[in-house]
């Protein structure tokens, strides 16, 4: 089986969106700053134009679309408009919930609906992404594979700009402590790739 990751944009200060975000302002108050490298290149990936990354991004952003299922939770998936049931990396996607919504999962789409917890999500993303990666694609599911022990990879697209508040990615991790190794670490325009394993 493949590796469980999460890979988010941040901003310096921890932050994958900005306060008050929500369906009517997704990224929150300036959080679309800590995306603007995803276009400041001039070739298109995923055959999106909303996919240029800088030259010296491709191959980190490749590599991003090359994983075999998402994990997401209820909030980012209703913030998203459920991606009209097709998740923009183009993998299956897996919403973990013990509301399911009524439109964007199940037939017709690239999500399923699991509300068995992250157990489950997770062995049925597995099944289906196989040697592939599993991506953690929210921050509140992501706390909840790193508390669980079930994370073995973060990676951060670190934006050199400070939000100052809106949705912390390290939260509510119950005051533990965790052990990193840095692994990977590639500059570009507006933004730093880290990569950290997580040790056990």
């Amino acid at each position: 089986m493949g590796k469980v990751i999460v890979d988010l944009s941040v901003s310096l200060d921890g932050f994958a969106a900005g306060p008050n975000d929500g369906p009517d302002n997704p990224l929150g108050d300036g959080g679309t700053r800590i995306f603007e490298w995803w276009s400041a290149g001039e070739r298109t990936l995923g055959g999106s134009d909303l996919f240029r990354p800088p030259e010296t991004s491709r191959a980190v952003v490749e590599e991003m679309f090359e994983c075999g299922a998402i994990i997401t939770g209820r909030r980012t998936f209703d913030i998203a408009q459920g991606w009209d049931g097709h998740q923009p990396v183009g993998a299956p996607f897996f919403l973990l919930t013990h509301d399911p919504p009524s439109q964007f999962v199940g037939p017709g789409t690239e999500g399923t609906v699991v509300t068995d917890g992250i157990d489950k999500a997770l062995e049925l993303a597995q099944e289906v992404a196989g040697s592939r990666a599993v991506a953690v694609g929210s921050a509140n599911v992501a706390q909840q594979y790193l508390r669980a022990g079930l994370l073995d990879e973060i990676n951060l697209d670190l934006v050199p700009v400070i939000l100052g508040g809106g949705v912390r990615l390290f939260d509510h991790l119950d005051g533990a402590q965790y052990a990193l190794t840095c692994t990977r670490v590639v500059e570009s325009i507006g933004v730093t790739h880290l990569q950290f394993r997580v040790e056990r």
